[in-house]
């Protein structure tokens, strides 16, 4: 893999999902700042409060172009705080822009907006997408057209409050310490909690479905244990298709690694086949692939230009 390079200095981004639409690269990322809220292990201090859109015509520029806001969370009108993780797909010559925030009652949802152009501005639905919970989800497009989005995040991103896709967990849970939220995930001998994945309607704006496990297996066909915590799902879904191989990704969050896993099936189950990323600086790990001018790309964040501060941080590019 090449070394890494930042691709926009100027301010700072993380959690890209890049795409490319008519023949330019799109970097979709969440937007960090400087919020004042004390650092806490729920993330309230990751207090995001609008989306840009960035550009590339080639991969040879030095850095990414930014095309302005592409949506605030104050036109958003279910939305609290918390503009964290987004994607977008395009279909039909319109763009959708799914993205998670916190409504008036602190409990993340996937909410949808849409453009005519792929670096907005987006025009929000006025209520999140009935069904949806936790954070962090990828669009993914398959040949047929038909899209899908995996989701889900453990910790502050809310994923461990739900079975069966209700919530069996009350928001009192973020008030307790690493160790009394463990003990609302499985035991480490248990299979770990799984992302999700849920094909959308037609319509872009809704689910077609309930939202299924996205099981990864080890090298034994066994699901991947919540001990596991080199290669356990955390956060950060991602989704490609190479070689009509479908590829998931994520990061483990605690141990801050990035893995692949690949399937036959965009439903799974997926086999762990490896690392993409190892630790970088600051807590988070978050990424997307594509493919642009022939190459495979991961891009990626870390905190090292703002001296470690873990809610600021930088996007970075690697040629896989």
């Amino acid at each position: 893999m090449s070394e890494a390079r930042y691709l926009f200095p100027s301010d700072y981004m993380a959690d890209p999902a890049p795409h490319v639409f008519g023949g330019r690269l799109y970097i979709y990322p969440s937007h960090d700042r400087e919020s004042g809220i004390p650092e806490r292990d729920n993330g309230d201090h990751f207090d995001m409060v609008d989306y840009h859109v960035l550009r590339m015509d080639t991969m040879s520029q030095q850095t990414a172009e930014d095309c302005g806001v592409a949506l605030r969370i104050s036109d958003v009108p279910w939305a609290k705080r918390q503009l964290w993780d987004s994607d977008v797909a395009e279909k039909d010559g319109k763009y959708y822009l799914y993205f998670c925030a916190k409504d008036k009652d602190d409990v993340f949802h996937l909410g949808v907006a849409v453009a005519e152009r792929p670096e907005g501005p987006f025009v929000p639905d006025p209520e999140p997408i009935p069904g949806s919970y936790s954070i962090d989800p990828c669009a993914f497009k398959d040949d047929d057209g038909s899209i899908y989005i995996a989701f889900g995040g453990l910790w502050g991103g809310q994923l461990q409050r739900y079975r069966g896709n209700a919530a069996v967990h009350s928001a009192e849970e973020d008030t307790l310490p690493v160790d009394g939220r463990a003990a609302l995930e499985p035991q480490p001998g248990e299979p770990a909690l799984c992302p999700k994945i849920v094909r959308l309607d037609p319509s872009m704006h809704s689910f077609a479905e309930a939202p299924r496990d996205l099981v990864i297996l080890d090298e034994n066909g066994e699901p991947l244990l919540a001990g596991d915590h080199d290669r356990r799902f955390f956060e950060a879904s991602w989704l490609y298709k190479r070689d009509g191989v479908y590829h998931f990704t994520w990061s483990t969050g605690d141990t801050h690694f990035i893995c692949d896993a690949t399937s036959d099936s965009v439903y799974g189950p997926y086999t762990y086949r490896g690392r993409l990323l190892e630790p970088q600086v600051g807590w988070t790990t978050h990424h997307g692939i594509c493919e642009f001018e022939g190459k495979w790309w991961l891009f990626h964040h870390d905190s090292a230009p703002s001296g470690g501060r873990t809610w600021l941080r930088s996007l970075k590019v690697r040629e896989l």
